[in-house]
């Protein structure tokens, strides 16, 4: 945040609270556990996670940065300006893949923009429960709206004018929930008589249980069904078998009827008259479990983790299991507490419990180091149970419940040093399990080595604390820089083209296919004497970028600070330059169809339109930006009798086809034209002519045939969006004429021919749809917006205060040439008769 001082602490102070606020209120409002705020950071287009409600912070830190342009609900959410609800884990992944593939759990979720004026000052994000179908019946969408709205208003109010006060570069701020259930853990104790089913509870389980003594039946059934109504049949198994000498290895995991974890553990009773009998304990976790001593005598270890990852509970087979003592232990992240639990995929087993309120089973493997060794390294089976404000976990050892025979792999005894610039403690597990998938996906969406670059900077950078990013491409035997960020202006431009004899590590790591580490520049400068260094202090990771055996170029990671590689790292980071190379491939060839595609559509265009002294006319043209970005859209004028045609078409689909068939269509409708066919003819010939050239492929266009001289006209249309009319007095409107289906579709299809007349000095308007459609929008909403624009446009020249043609078409095309993502390409064709004293 900007400022220092005691006025920008009280500032974060405040700006801290109303996240809090807002977040926690929205909690309520979706029935949810876990709630954030996303704000605008100092750095353009990037979202920092700013608060945090019912969540660890650590485990999460791979969602605390999101750029606005990735495929992300809180980046939709931000740029549209729009609610994003996803139901379930099925929706997530139908909508945002890349989103699902890093939590692949079964919740769902609500983003709600923040209003901040032009642009949304953050956004509001609660994650809850997957339903069924919809969440719309669970959740009071006005309300979070509302709260949304006025966390807008509090914070433009603090920001008085100088938004930097509300942007957000640090770390989240990380909360616990409100607590909905008491913050006490309860045991009870009961007997049970196998021979006469008597149940006899003690005090506290007639507490802990709500049972009135008086109305108590008093049998195991009855108990079973007041523990667990849901598993009553378990715990009654499990009685049986205690009575015949048999009793469960570990404490039956269980539900209460609120939906609350218990614990059921059972023995033979320990009364010498009695020894038929069994002795039960009921065991209700609580961060205050440590007050009774009932829980230590369970020989399973039992620990209990609040919403935010620390331990407030452990009894004492949990401790010992642990290596520490409790008082130390009590209060700690369960990474840094028991260190043998963090790391893949014990990261993503405790993402799934806090986020799908699912219970979680697995093996895990315990170190044998220090004092958690007993007996060396073993099994245990680890259960965890998520409740509402409490994780209860489990501890048994795998030998009472089947251990694994051969593990696939183990977790880490130790955690190797890893100190990049934004770590946190147990942070080092989260990359190789998320990025990877992260920058799979996002690659798959990127044609062009540019798209590429920027992927790689917004998905790998972050993931490993990188701050300078440079990829250079291997052409006849040189590299060549393809992208860079973080370094000083111009330090890179001696090393353009760099033949692969140099001695520098950009080009011996391609050479030799080996990754290249650099834990300091003193290391770097050390190995390669004299090499030109761009900082004093940081480190550098050189990468091969190899696909399928053949070398593409290199890829070099900077950071700041000087740092170590876990084998771990330097493992991901391969194989991550493997996704690399195979995406810039792809990229290389997408490049080259690209260039022809261009090519051939630029010499399929026409250079100049055919002119006549009572028309003006003005045609433009932008390719689409995203994927093959040369389509098969094409307009032309054409000479026809003694007046002109005007026409305008879009063949389907992308790259050198697209473009062939669009030159193909273009000289059959200048032929038809040019023997003054009628508009009828013209299409129905066109079409005929797509369907022997090429069945399967078809084509919309628009054909008007105009009299210079009178201003009548003729038009008909096949499947192509409808002509817009601007009139002389700035009245605009969609003219109804009735279409046929596309070209190439139906060999008889028929295109009515419909009458109209262009005035002096009014605008006709032909289009494609790439400068009307927007994905998830509808199309008539993009014609009415060109429309409004073209009555904005103003007159033609030769009128007080009008414009030019050309200045027209420009006009309504300038926000689609600004684009940044444009998905398809664009044409348009604007003709005006000019008035009989203009000259």
């Amino acid at each position: 945040m900007a400022g220092s001082g005691e006025p920008a602490v009280r500032s974060r102070a405040r700006l801290t609270t109303l996240l809090v606020d807002a977040s926690t209120g929205a909690l309520g409002a979706a029935g949810a556990h876990v709630a954030g705020v996303y704000l605008r950071s100092s750095t353009p287009g990037l979202l920092r996670l700013a608060v945090l409600v019912g969540l660890p912070g650590p485990l999460f830190r791979p969602w605390w940065r999101l750029h606005v342009g990735r495929p992300f609900p809180v980046a939709d959410a931000y740029r549209l300006g729009v609610q994003v609800v996803l139901s379930n884990a099925t929706d997530t992944v139908r909508r945002y893949p890349q989103f699902a593939a890093g939590l692949p759990f079964p919740f769902g979720s609500v983003h709600v923009p923040v209003p901040g004026g032009t642009e949304p000052l953050g956004v509001l994000t609660v994650l809850r429960p997957a339903a069924t179908d919809t969440v719309d019946d669970l959740l009071d969408r006005e309300l979070l709206a509302r709260l949304a709205e006025g966390l807008g208003a509090e914070l433009l109010a603090l920001a008085d004018g100088d938004e930097a006060v509300i942007a957000w570069d640090g770390e989240p701020h990380c909360v616990r929930p409100p607590a909905t259930r008491p913050a006490q853990a309860r045991v009870g104790r009961f007997t049970w008589d196998p021979e006469t089913s008597a149940v006899h509870p003690d005090d506290r389980l007639y507490a802990l249980l709500g049972l009135d003594p008086a109305e108590f039946a008093g049998t195991g059934p009855a108990l079973a069904d007041a523990v667990s109504p849901a598993e009553a049949h378990r715990i009654l198994a499990a009685l049986r078998d205690a009575g015949a000498g048999k009793p469960p290895a570990a404490p039956l995991d269980v539900w209460s009827a609120e939906g609350t974890p218990r614990l059921v553990d059972l023995a033979p009773a320990t009364e010498a008259r009695e020894a038929s009998l069994v002795a039960g304990t009921v065991f209700d976790p609580g961060p205050g479990a440590s007050a009774d001593g009932a829980a230590d005598m369970l020989p399973q270890g039992v620990f209990c983790l609040d919403r935010l990852g620390l331990l407030v509970y452990v009894n004492a087979a949990a401790a010992r299991m642990a290596g520490r003592e409790r008082a130390w232990l009590l209060g700690r992240p369960l990474w840094e507490a028991m260190p043998w639990l963090g790391g893949p995929p014990y990261d993503d087993h405790l993402r799934s419990a806090l986020l799908s309120q699912e219970p979680v089973h697995v093996h895990v493997r315990r170190p044998a180091v220090g004092r958690a060794a007993t007996g060396g390294g073993d099994w245990l089976a680890l259960s965890v149970h998520p409740g509402p404000d409490i994780l209860t976990c489990t501890l048994v050892p795998a030998s009472h419940v089947d251990a694994p025979a051969e593990p696939s792999s183990e977790a880490p005894a130790e955690a190797e040093p890893h100190t990049p610039e934004d770590s946190v403690p147990g942070d080092h597990s989260l990359t190789p399990l998320y990025r990877p998938i992260a920058l799979a996906i996002a690659l798959t969406d990127a044609v062009t080595a540019r798209q590429v670059s920027a992927v790689v900077m917004q998905e790998l950078l972050p993931a490993f604390g990188g701050r300078r990013l440079a990829i250079y491409l291997l052409q006849d035997r040189h590299l060549y820089l393809a992208w860079e960020t973080g370094f000083p202006q111009g330090f890179l431009s001696p090393f353009e083209g760099v033949g692969l004899d140099a001695h520098l590590p950009g080009v011996e790591t391609l050479t030799t296919g080996r990754p290249i580490f650099f834990e300091s520049m003193q290391q770097l400068a050390a190995t390669y004497p004299g090499i030109p260094l761009d900082a004093e202090e940081g480190a550098r990771a050189f990468l091969p970028l190899i696909a399928s055996g053949r070398p593409v170029g290199s890829c070099i990671l900077g950071f700041d600070r000087s740092r170590s590689f876990s084998t771990e790292e330097q493992t991901v980071l391969t194989a991550l330059a493997g996704l690399i190379a195979h995406a810039m491939e792809k990229a290389q060839r997408y490049d080259t169809e690209a260039a022809l595609a261009r090519g051939l559509q630029q010499a399929l265009l026409p250079r100049r339109l055919s002119a006549h002294p009572q028309v003006e006319t003005a045609g433009r043209y932008l390719p689409g930006t995203q994927g093959m970005d040369v389509g098969g859209d094409w307009y032309d004028v054409v000479e026809a009798g003694d007046g002109l045609a005007l026409v305008i078409g879009d063949v389907q689909g992308h790259g050198v086809q697209a473009a062939a068939t669009m030159g193909q269509l273009r000289s059959a409708v200048r032929a038809f034209a040019l023997g003054d066919r009628p508009p009828d003819e013209v299409l129905s010939g066109t079409n005929h002519l797509l369907i022997d050239l090429d069945p399967g492929q078809f084509a919309s266009c628009c054909y008007v045939r105009l009299d210079p001289a009178t201003g009548q006209a003729r038009a008909a249309r096949a499947g192509h969006p409808p002509p817009l009319l601007r009139r002389p007095d700035g009245r605009t409107e969609i003219l109804d004429i009735p279409g046929g289906v596309v070209l190439g579709v139906d060999p008889c299809a028929q295109y009515p021919v419909t009458d109209l007349r262009l005035e002096p000095d009014a605008i006709l308007a032909l289009y494609t749809d790439g400068l009307v459609e927007r994905p998830g929008a509808d199309i008539d909403d993009g014609i009415t917006a060109l429309r409004l624009a073209l009555a904005r446009a103003g007159g033609v020249a030769g009128r007080r205060g009008g414009r030019s043609l050309a200045g027209v078409a420009d006009r309504i095309t300038a926000t689609a040439r600004h684009a940044v993502d444009r998905p398809d390409d664009v044409a348009l064709l604007l003709a005006t008769r000019r008035t009989p004293h203009r000259r």
